[in-house]
This record gives C-alpha cells, sequence and structure tokens, in this order.
C-alpha cells in the first residue's frame, strides 16, 4: 500500500474513533444530567408516580351533609316563580335550580362510587337534621345545647319556610334574599370546616368540589345583598 494511501486510511480511522468517543461522552453527559438531583427528568421521560391520600370521614360526611343543604335551596328558589315579579329574582333563582341540582347529581355519585351512604337527591328529612355529634351544631343557626338534633349551618326551620311560601311580591322579595344569603353563609361554614378537618379535602374531587361551592356561593351572596339593597 502507498504511503499516500496508507496516511489516508489512518486519517479515517482517527476521526472515526473520535465520533465513537464523542458519541459516548455524550450519553455519558446525559445520564448524569438526567440522574442529578434538582434537574427536571429528560423531555418524555415518564413522571414518578405519586400516591394521593384517598378520601377521608369528613369528606363523606360533607358530601351527606351538603346535599340536604342544596336540597333546601331548590325548594327555596321553587317558590320564587309564582311570588316575585322581579326578573333579575326570577333569573337568579333559576340559576340556582340548575347548578345545585347539578352538583346534587355530582355528589351523588361520588358517595356512589366510594361506596359510602347515598341520601336521596332531596335530601330527605332524616338527613335534614342530624345530631350535633357531626361537628356543625356550634355553627348552625338552631343549635341544641343538649346535643339533640340540630339543623345543618343556614338551613331553614320549616316554620321559615311556610312564612317564605306564604308571602308575595317585594315581602317575599325581602325575605327570599335574606333567608338565602344565610343559606349560602351556612354553605361557607361548612366549607371552612370541612377544610379545618385534620386529613380531609385531600381527594383532588373533594378539594375542587369545596372550593368551587365557596367561591360560587360567595360570589352570589355579593349579587343578592346588591338585589336586597334596591328593593324599597
Amino acid at each position: 500500500m502507498s504511503r499516500s494511501a496508507t496516511s489516508g486510511l489512518v486519517a479515517v480511522l482517527v476521526g472515526f474513533a473520535l465520533v465513537l468517543a464523542g458519541g459516548c461522552a455524550t450519553g455519558a453527559g446525559q445520564e448524569s444530567t438526567a440522574s442529578s438531583p434538582g434537574l427536571p427528568p429528560l423531555l418524555g421521560a415518564p413522571a414518578a408516580d405519586t400516591v394521593r391520600p384517598g378520601h377521608s370521614a369528613a369528606d363523606v360526611q360533607f358530601m351527606i351533609d351538603m346535599i340536604p343543604h342544596h336540597a333546601q335551596a331548590l325548594v327555596m328558589a321553587a317558590l320564587v316563580p309564582e311570588r316575585s315579579e322581579r326578573r333579575e329574582i326570577n333569573l337568579l333563582a333559576e340559576r340556582m335550580a340548575i347548578s345545585q341540582r347539578g352538583e346534587i347529581a355530582l355528589m351523588r355519585q361520588w358517595l356512589d362510587d366510594v361506596g359510602a351512604p347515598v341520601p336521596p337527591s332531596d335530601g330527605g328529612m332524616d338527613h335534614a337534621m342530624h345530631g350535633a355529634h357531626a361537628g356543625h351544631g356550634a355553627h348552625g343557626d338552631h343549635g341544641a345545647a343538649d346535643g339533640h338534633a340540630v339543623l345543618m349551618p343556614g338551613m331553614l326551620t320549616d316554620e321559615e319556610i311556610a312564612q317564605l311560601a306564604d308571602t308575595r311580591g317585594d315581602a317575599f322579595d325581602r325575605l327570599f334574599l335574606t333567608f338565602m344569603i344565610r343559606h349560602h353563609e351556612g354553605a361557607l361554614v361548612m366549607v371552612d370546616a370541612l377544610f379545618a378537618s385534620p386529613g380531609a379535602a385531600q381527594d383532588d374531587f373533594v378539594y375542587m368540589f369545596a372550593s368551587d361551592v365557596y367561591a360560587d356561593q360567595t360570589t352570589e351572596i355579593h349579587h343578592m345583598n346588591q338585589m336586597l339593597s334596591r328593593i324599597p
């Protein structure tokens, strides 16, 4: 083989060796980067599995209690069309009926999914009242010091529902808004109690649902207060 041919072959082999060495160095560098603490995983690498805590007893009780709470709001909203002439209050009641029916369905589905008792869609009288041991007695509007059944926060008594049903016009509008504001404020108390319970609201659905209830009802309280200020 001529000297020039030999030199050319050596150059090719040296270049090839350099390419291999570079490739190995790059691969080693990538492996080092991927395994270095504090750095994000490589693009396309599967994320590490995260274990989310399951639902708690407080989550289940919150859903069971919130169903009759929502159901009473539906009873109140159903009184509006025949008693109020204000379009804004009729629209408010209609929106409430749609949203709270949907939320009742979601709560019942979640309870069924986790194997918990599922109250009927209307809450049921035995669910609308419960013992102070459930944790709401201290916040309810009609708490009983002797530990007997108490209404959940913000809920109306049968007498107050009857009073609302017996009014018309401006008197109804004022009473409806006053009662519904109190009713919504009770729901906020229930959400606060849930978030204050150790280990509660770690379930993704429960956390998002309770947060949405808090945000929606806070907004509606603001709107209802504005409506109430406009009624002579």
